[in-house]
């Protein structure tokens, strides 16, 4: 599969061709044309219709992620509305760009640790909140677990569940270990789509086909 950075500036972004040196700088109107279904395509946030563009990219069967210089939850959540799968800084050590592909291509989802919490939130509550819960997702869960669980895909932190809870966040951490495992998730973003009876593409299939 192919890999692709779309810009609408001249400069590259640095360490963009570090991390992915097989990748191929080209415009939006050039990437129709080229564009395999499983390519993972780079949209640099440079330009008003950056939404549109990643939106297009996902119906069109690409892996897309977003990379910004100037990362925040609201913009995250809106990457991952329009069908991103990812959303990194632009000035990420090559390592990271390298396993955030890495994540993408195997149907994960990569968001920035400090603003996975509040993305996580923002979904829950766009995909219904509690009034789209499912009670029986619930059901083989502890007391503890449960309401660590709910904690969490309303968008708090480890460290906020463990205040709120009057507990460690060592214990906050096994408890939603033991609430993946139950539940058959991966990550927080899963815990939101299963809770919410909603399929794993929802964020993107919603809004982009």
């Amino acid at each position: 599969m192919a890999t692709y950075f779309v810009s609408q500036g001249r400069d590259e972004i640095p360490r963009w061709r570090e991390a992915f040196s097989d990748a191929r700088l080209i415009r939006t109107d050039d990437i129709k044309a080229r564009l395999v279904r499983g390519d993972c395509v780079w949209v640099m946030v440079d330009s008003e219709s950056w939404p549109e563009q990643v939106a297009e990219l996902h119906r069109r069967g690409a892996q897309v992620g977003v990379m910004t210089y100037s990362p925040s939850a609201a913009e995250a959540f809106q990457a991952l509305e329009s069908g991103a799968r990812g959303y990194v800084h632009a000035l990420s050590p090559p390592e990271l760009l390298r396993q955030a592909r890495l994540v993408i291509m195997n149907q994960g989802i990569w968001v920035p640790p400090e603003l996975m919490a509040r993305v996580v939130g923002g979904a829950f509550q766009a995909l219904g909140g509690a009034g789209r819960m499912r009670s029986d997702a619930l059901a083989g869960l502890t007391e503890r677990e449960r309401a660590v669980a709910l904690a969490v895909v309303e968008g708090y932190s480890n460290k906020e569940v463990a205040r709120r809870l009057d507990i460690t966040e060592r214990t906050v951490k096994a408890h939603l270990g033991s609430v993946f495992r139950k539940l058959g998730v991966r990550d927080r973003m899963q815990l939101v789509l299963r809770l919410t009876s909603v399929p794993e593409t929802a964020l993107g299939a919603e809004r982009g086909g």
